[in-house]
């Protein structure tokens, strides 16, 4: 009997015909298929994070309610900070902190600064003076926490109500509890930032995008909202 074996039987090992050049071809592949895979899956979990919080809206009893900055035109609040103005006010009359803090610094040439357009708005929404403490610095979000730690800190307050866009609530809160406070969050639910589907789905990819620089780089990377904002 013939013991010749064929190269095509499928019961005999085959040489590897690939080479070594050919090997190292599908490992490249295979590694970068597996490192999209990576980041589709963290992208996507991270969006996902992103819109649970959106949903959060906690009133758990804090020390004070802290309104993240927006434009404000000659002291007048944007429709984007007014909302946020609006729901702090809320937050206040129903006994969630007894103290608000406004932060924002202003743009060159501004007459008024975020933080004080924003007191200002709020007194005359009926929240009495001594009750809002105006942090007049920071040009982005983490600036803005920072700024906000360091007078809550000096103060012996630890534990604070965010509010800002529903989008921007993970990320505020992530930047505050790294800045040493315990942070939960009460989002607006109106204003442009929720108006329609579009802005919803553009504020959670824009935050996505900020949440993971942040987390890789520890700097901020805020976005400019339209000018009709």
């Amino acid at each position: 009997m013939s013991t010749d074996y064929r190269y095509d039987d499928p019961y005999v090992p085959q040489p590897d015909r690939l080479g070594f050049g050919g090997t190292v071809a599908r490992w490249l592949r295979r590694l970068v298929a597996g490192v999209v895979l990576v980041g589709v899956l963290l992208v996507g979990g991270t969006a996902v994070r992103v819109w649970q919080v959106a949903r959060i809206d906690d009133h758990t009893p804090s020390d004070a309610i802290v309104v993240l900055g927006a434009a404000q035109y000659d002291g007048v609040p944007s429709s984007v900070f007014e909302a946020r103005l609006e729901q702090a006010s809320a937050l206040f009359s129903s006994g969630v902190a007894p103290l608000i803090v406004t932060v924002g610094g202003k743009q060159v040439g501004d007459n008024y600064t975020e933080a004080a357009s924003g007191r200002n708005y709020l007194m005359d929404q009926g929240v009495p003076g001594e009750d809002i403490v105006a942090v007049e610095e920071g040009s982005d979000t983490l600036l803005s926490i920072e700024a906000v730690a360091a007078e809550l800190q000096s103060r012996g307050l630890t534990d604070i109500t965010l509010v800002s866009d529903p989008w921007h609530s993970l990320r505020t809160r992530t930047m505050a509890r790294d800045a040493g406070l315990d942070a939960w969050t009460s989002p607006t639910r109106q204003g442009p930032a929720v108006f329609t589907r579009e802005s919803q789905i553009h504020g959670i990819a824009r935050e996505t995008a900020a949440l993971l620089w942040y987390q890789l780089t520890h700097y901020s990377a805020d976005f400019q909202y339209t000018a009709s904002q």
